[in-house]
């Protein structure tokens, strides 16, 4: 049951009255039902979709790609409530996610968002969430090394900065002497690994360490001044908000790589404007390598 509740890139073997069926790769068939099929598409063409239990436990394929999927964690509306059973989540397709009652932690409310687990429910061979977070994530097992790139969800805010939830596998931990500003429930983000602790959790940072932030911040920034016609509405004394939406990166780390350029007079400041100086265009038009001077 590991192809429910993923996608997958299936071949079109034949044509019916309810739509087409795809090849699962095993000698059965799948289902796309006729309101999914893209134009153009022909029999022995392969298409990418997602695949999940109908109402009637059957597999059924979608083009529709879900919020999350088998495996994954998502933050995620309620939209209705059955008494009975549970609480249903928008996911992204057509068919709700139930959130059984079995899985709620706490009161759940119409409209509400809810940071839940995706998984194929073992009994019913069906997708379902879980509020249950903790018992499914794992230790590392220093499966990382410090200034590895991972992506992450924040979870909730804590005394220390915010709990996150590091490549839909591990508890992590984003320090707020580390950020700029507040983040947002819910929100993905990338960022660095700072280390793994004696206890399996992972502290992180949202930029590179030391100046190996600095030396592609540079050339990104030359990189928007070329597309921009050579000015950039952004300066050293621009709000820490503003850069880290533009750049993702903090307002000291900003300042670090502007002043670098600066200094290779790359670059000027006119107006509250950075500027592209001859120096510039000519660096971006020759080959460039990390780490290497030009």
């Amino acid at each position: 049951m590991s192809f429910i509740g993923k996608r997958h890139r299936l071949v079109v073997v034949r044509e019916a009255t309810p739509g087409l069926y795809l090849n699962d790769g095993s000698g059965g068939e799948i289902l796309l039902p006729r309101r999914y099929i893209p134009k153009d598409i022909r029999i022995g063409d392969s298409m990418e979709v997602f695949v999940y239990m109908d109402s009637e436990d059957r597999p059924v394929a979608t083009t529709e790609v879900p919020y999350a999927m088998a495996g994954e964690f998502a933050y995620l509306k309620v939209v209705s409530i059955n008494r009975q059973i549970g609480a249903f989540l928008e996911w992204g397709l057509a068919k709700d996610l139930l959130l059984p009652f079995r899985e709620h932690i706490g009161e759940i409310r119409l409209g509400q968002k809810v940071i839940v687990y995706v998984y194929l429910d073992a009994k019913t061979s069906r997708l379902v969430a879980s509020m249950r977070t903790k018992q499914h994530l794992k230790h590392p097992a220093n499966a990382y090394k410090e200034g590895a790139p991972v992506s992450f969800m924040v979870e909730e805010s804590t005394a220390l900065g915010y709990n996150v939830i590091v490549e839909n596998k591990h508890h992590g931990l984003l320090f707020a002497s580390n950020l700029s500003g507040p983040l947002n429930r819910g929100e993905r983000l990338k960022g660095f690994i700072h280390r793994v602790r004696p206890d399996g959790k992972i502290d992180l940072r949202l930029e590179a360490s030391g100046y190996q932030k600095v030396i592609p911040l540079t050339e990104q920034i030359l990189q928007s001044l070329q597309l921009q016609g050579g000015r950039l509405p952004f300066d050293d004394k621009s709000t820490p908000e503003a850069i880290r939406k533009a750049f993702s990166v903090s307002k000291n780390t900003f300042k670090l790589a502007l002043s670098a350029l600066y200094r290779d007079r790359k670059i000027i400041f006119e107006n509250g404007e950075t500027i592209l100086t001859p120096e510039g265009e000519a660096h971006l038009k020759t080959e460039w390598t990390p780490g290497k001077s030009t």
